[in-house]
């Protein structure tokens, strides 16, 4: 089994650094359509195309004439251009998030789960169900995230003018209706399939990431709350979630380990830091629209310092366990991975130029990739 995990370790990396969009081209337009920001642009030198290029797994397609033509063929009706808006609107960074979370979980529970072996899983009955509930993640993800689009369509046409519905490339209507088929369908999967504690927890995430976005409440507008809305959903709810379900399927007991203890902490703080880093590349977009933020508040260095000061501790938290509890978990990984995750972060964060658009969005992809990782190291440690 020890074996079995190394290999799916090897494919979550991999998988963190897959690219299914296509890489943004910086053009004049495109350009022009960021020049309203005081923050210096240096699309024009090589060090900002080289940047550029790697944002695409997070940021999308900035090239203002490749938009254009996208939307042109959806109304000449394309059903390629109209699967690739759809798409680009599920936002492939989170996606990501979402099927490492639950491979990595499941293998956490496999490896955890002496009982538990290959030969005896019955795939046939449960695989179909491992399927399903992945579906059901991915539609309350799209939900979430679909449900945003829609309310932020204003502020996205100066933050991320390439998201489908903000370039045009998907009507308001068209969104409406993959949200709520997402919206109604997951939670229709988790009542039908799983027991009734997975679908509260579903629910919960539900509402939460629906309020975040939708008025009166729109907890987005708050930046305290926004962060613990994010927080729970990404780091709490996702992980103990997973576990519960997969123990649940197998026919195991549900019971708290060091480790799922240890990774619902760690990724409830680390998706904390992703929910205030996010608003650092939108920081124009949110002052014109009035939507408060901690990079709004106390300006872009400052958050970028404090956020990379806050992983560091993270991450030492994680060394300081795995010293403390070393019966529970695995030295090598926990101490040693952790440590080099921190040194990458450290060397990332002393290329950031906080007065660069493009160097502020190429960290933020940056704190993806280490959230990303983590989850490698979570079915090793």
């Amino acid at each position: 089994m020890q074996r079995f995990s190394t290999l799916l370790c090897c494919a979550l990396l991999l998988a963190t650094r897959t690219n299914a969009l296509s890489i943004p081209r910086p053009t004049s337009g495109s350009a022009l359509r960021l020049s309203c920001s005081p923050l210096k642009q240096s699309h024009e030198n090589v060090s900002s195309k080289r940047s550029l290029t790697h944002l695409a797994a997070v940021e999308g397609d900035f090239d203002p004439e490749a938009l254009s033509k996208s939307v042109e063929s959806i109304k000449a009706g394309s059903v390629k251009a109209r699967l690739r808006a759809l798409y680009k609107f599920t936002r492939p960074h989170t996606i990501r998030g979402t099927v490492l979370a639950s491979i990595a979980g499941t293998v956490r529970v496999l490896v955890d789960t002496p009982t538990f072996t290959l030969a005896d899983a019955q795939w046939s009955v449960r695989l179909p169900k491992a399927i399903i509930g992945m579906v059901a993640l991915l539609l309350g993800n799209a939900f979430i995230v679909g449900i945003n689009q829609i309310f932020d369509e204003g502020i996205d046409k100066l933050n991320k003018p390439f998201l489908p519905v903000a370039s045009g490339e998907m009507s308001t209507r068209f969104a409406w209706a993959a949200v709520l088929t997402s919206g109604i369908v997951g939670p229709l999967i988790v009542k039908s399939f799983f027991p009734a504690v997975l679908f509260k927890l579903y629910m919960a995430g539900w509402t939460l990431g629906a309020i975040y976005s939708i008025p009166p409440i729109r907890t987005k507008q708050n930046p305290i709350l926004a962060g613990l809305t994010i927080a729970t959903v990404r780091g709490f709810l996702l992980n103990f979630g997973v576990y519960y379900a997969v123990k649940d399927a197998i026919g195991a007991p549900f019971s708290w380990s060091p480790k799922v203890s240890f990774i619902a902490r760690f990724m409830t703080a680390f998706a904390t830091c992703i929910a205030v880093t996010k608003d650092l590349p939108d920081i124009e977009g949110d002052k014109a629209f009035k939507i408060e933020t901690f990079a709004t508040r106390v300006g872009v260095p400052k958050i970028a310092k404090g956020a990379t000061g806050f992983l560091l501790l993270n991450y030492a938290h994680a060394i300081v366990t795995g010293v403390v509890n070393r019966s529970a978990f695995n030295l090598l990984p926990m101490v040693g991975g952790h440590a080099a995750l921190a040194a990458i972060l450290l060397f990332r964060f002393s290329q950031l130029d906080p007065e660069s658009m493009p160097s502020i969005k190429t960290y933020y992809k940056y704190i993806w990739d280490l959230f990303y990782l983590e989850y490698g190291l979570y079915t090793l440690i």
